[in-house]
């Protein structure tokens, strides 16, 4: 079998190896292939299939059969709104829906053929394996800036990009990797499923995240935990209570964080509970993963390493001229081109020429670059570069700084208008405990930054917050910041 080109080259020549295990059910490659043969002869011709993607088995089999059959698959957040529910059916069309035994279809469903997954084998082998150059997913975005739209991945990018996350990590079929990841994004789908399907490896799904959960599986087969930053937060809390389980966490071979920065201090405590160091990466549901650090690089806090191979990256400034300078300071616009990119917004021309720029993606993020190459990622353009005073200023330098003070549980900073500054620094703060002087502890957090860093980069304004508002993967929802 054509490794290269075959996207799971295990489902074509199975063995009784454990592919896939969510709590006490599992799935051999041999099983995972016949159920994902009956899949496939479901589906039939249809051009797009969407999955209900609950975190189950079946989810997980109706992606695999799916994709054999030659369809793109559609992964729908069963938490989803029934607003944004009709526009990504209204704009994908799929003409199928796969979900687990006991769906309940919302009403604008109710015109789309359901099939229920019932991992019952097919009556032959699957399918010839479709083109290279196929639709293999259209993930919807999160619509912060209108209607959701739907990132059209081929089948080369997927695959090439894994093959590069396996070099990088030394990635191998002898890994059982962990996780608790949603199973309707790049992450959790794309990296933390079809990744140790391709490879031939076996993924434990928890489910739901516990830190206890994740370390029993790491000190039993586990070698590596895929997580983003709330979990990390939450498992270095664990860790520095029960020395058992950092201990158990200690013997993970990798620690892989992303979806958002994981902050300095959460790299740091867990380090010193565990003796591991967490690897962070960089990517996006247009360009799947674009940089990381190694497994045998410098794990530094707060970068996110270098190119993948297949990856370019370069920065430009405002009027999209290079930056050709590496001093980690000056800050530029990402943009990306290489086998890992989309081909386009489904049924969206406009928006896919907007996005890009003479063959490169813009991605919308900013960082800055190391001497090494490292790059630094210091947030989004729109919401994460501050003007004030004639300085760029990233929030997530600002946001690192405040969190080493003990009375920051969590932060977020962005711009507020200011008829002096043009912006002022903004930081909302989740305090670590009950809060005596308020005003004496926003002098003290501003005092804070102003030593760390410098003086202009000083919070403006400090505003104390119950919590702060995220989305289902963590990360922090700035524009929903007000008042």
């Amino acid at each position: 079998m054509d490794r290269a080109t075959e996207l799971f080259p295990k489902l074509r020549r199975p063995d009784d190896e454990e592919a896939l295990r969510f709590g006490d059910r599992a799935l051999t490659y041999r099983e995972l292939a016949a159920a994902a043969s009956g899949i496939a002869e479901r589906v039939g011709r249809a051009e797009r299939v969407a999955v209900w993607a609950t975190a189950e088995l079946e989810t997980c089999v109706a992606v695999a059969g799916a994709l054999a059959a030659g369809a793109a698959v559609v992964p729908i957040n069963p938490k989803v709104g029934e607003r944004e529910l009709e526009h990504i059916v209204g704009d994908s069309e799929p003409g199928l829906l796969l979900a687990a035994p006991g769906f309940q279809p919302p009403e604008v469903l109710r015109q789309i053929p359901v099939h229920e997954v019932d991992l019952a084998p097919g009556s032959g082998a699957l399918p010839p394996k479709p083109d290279e150059e196929s639709p293999a997913l259209v993930v919807y975005t999160s619509g912060t800036t209108g209607p959701p739209k739907g990132v059209v991945l081929p089948r080369r990018a997927i695959r090439a990009n894994l093959d590069a996350l396996a070099d990088a990590w030394e990635w191998t079929a002898e890994d059982v990797l962990v996780h608790a990841l949603p199973l309707f994004h790049v992450h959790g789908l794309i990296l933390g499923t079809l990744g140790p399907l391709r490879l031939g490896g076996t993924v434990h799904h928890l489910g739901k995240f516990s830190p206890q959960a994740a370390a029993d599986e790491l000190a039993g087969s586990a070698t590596m935990l895929f997580g983003v930053p709330t979990m990390y937060h939450r498992l270095a809390d664990d860790a520095e209570r029960d020395p058992d389980l950092a201990k158990a966490v200690g013997r993970a071979r990798l620690l892989v964080s992303g979806s958002a920065a994981l902050p300095a201090v959460e790299h740091e405590r867990i380090s010193r509970s565990t003796g591991q160091r967490v690897v962070e990466r960089y990517g996006m549901s247009e360009t799947i993963m674009n940089s990381g650090v190694r497994a045998s690089g410098d794990r530094r806090p707060g970068y996110v390493g270098l190119p993948f191979d297949g990856v370019e990256i370069k920065l430009v400034d405002d009027a999209g001229r290079d930056i050709e300078v590496s001093d980690d300071e000056t800050v530029g616009e990402i943009l990306v081109r290489g086998s890992n990119l989309f081909t386009g917004y489904l049924n969206r021309p406009d928006a896919t020429a907007e996005a890009f720029a003479d063959g490169w993606f813009r991605t919308g993020d900013v960082a800055t670059r190391a001497a090494d190459g490292y790059l630094r990622i210091v947030g989004r353009k729109a919401t994460d570069i501050i003007k004030s005073g004639g300085y760029k200023i990233g929030a997530g330098e600002i946001e690192n700084a405040l969190l080493e003070h003990s009375l920051v549980a969590e932060v977020a900073v962005a711009a507020a208008p200011d008829p002096d500054l043009g912006e002022r620094i903004v930081a909302w703060v989740v305090p670590a405990g009950e809060l005596t002087d308020r005003d004496g502890t926003a002098a003290e957090l501003t005092e804070h930054v102003a030593r760390l860093l410098t003086p202009h980069k000083r919070p403006r304004e400090v505003r104390f917050v119950d919590s702060l508002p995220r989305n289902e993967m963590g990360k922090i929802m700035k524009k929903a910041l007000h008042g």
